[in-house]
C-alpha cells in the first residue's frame, strides 16, 4: 500500500512539474514574441499634407537634422516656410498646421506628417496638453531648416 502511494505522489509530481514546464515554456515563448522588434511604416508619400507634390532632391551632400518641438497648449507659431523637405511623428497631442490659403490639416497622436516646402503656412495648438513633435529635415550645410515671415501676422 505504501508503494502504491508513494508511487501516486510521485506520479502526481511528474505531471505537475511536466504541467508547470509546459507553462513556463508557454509564457517563455510569450515574452520572446513581445520582445521582437516591429516595425509598422507610418508614411511612404511623394506629397506633402496638402497634396502638393515635393520637388526634386538637392544637389550635393545632404545634410539630414532631426529636431524634437514641443508646443504648449494654446501655443500658435508664427508664419514661416521650409526651403527643404521634412517630416514628422507626432509624438503627445494635436497640431493643427494651416497654409496661408486657410487649408488645414490636423495632425493627431502617432501621426506623421509631410510639411509643405515653400509654402508659407503655421502650426498650432488647439487642445489641452502638451505638443511634442519630431521632425526630420532633408537639408543641406548652409540652407536654414524655416525662414520666418515676421510681416504676416496671426490672427
Amino acid at each position: 500500500m505504501k508503494k502504491n502511494k508513494t508511487l501516486a505522489v510521485v506520479t502526481a509530481l511528474v505531471c505537475f512539474a511536466t504541467l508547470f514546464a509546459g507553462c513556463k515554456d508557454a509564457r517563455t515563448q510569450e515574452d520572446n514574441a513581445a520582445q521582437q522588434v516591429k516595425s509598422e511604416e507610418l508614411i511612404r508619400t511623394s506629397q506633402s499634407w496638402d497634396g502638393v507634390e515635393l520637388p526634386d532632391y538637392l544637389q550635393g551632400r545632404p545634410e539630414l537634422v532631426a529636431v524634437k518641438y514641443e508646443f504648449p497648449a494654446g501655443k500658435k507659431l508664427g508664419w514661416h516656410h521650409h526651403p527643404v523637405m521634412n517630416y514628422g511623428i507626432l509624438v503627445q497631442g494635436e497640431l493643427t498646421i494651416i497654409g496661408q490659403d486657410g487649408k488645414e490639416k490636423t495632425v493627431h497622436e502617432g501621426e506623421a506628417v509631410v510639411e509643405m516646402v515653400n509654402t508659407i503656412h503655421h502650426g498650432e495648438n488647439r487642445g489641452t496638453k502638451p505638443v511634442i513633435l519630431y521632425m526630420f529635415y532633408l537639408a543641406q550645410k548652409g540652407l536654414p531648416l524655416a525662414v520666418q515671415h515676421p510681416e504676416i501676422e496671426l490672427e
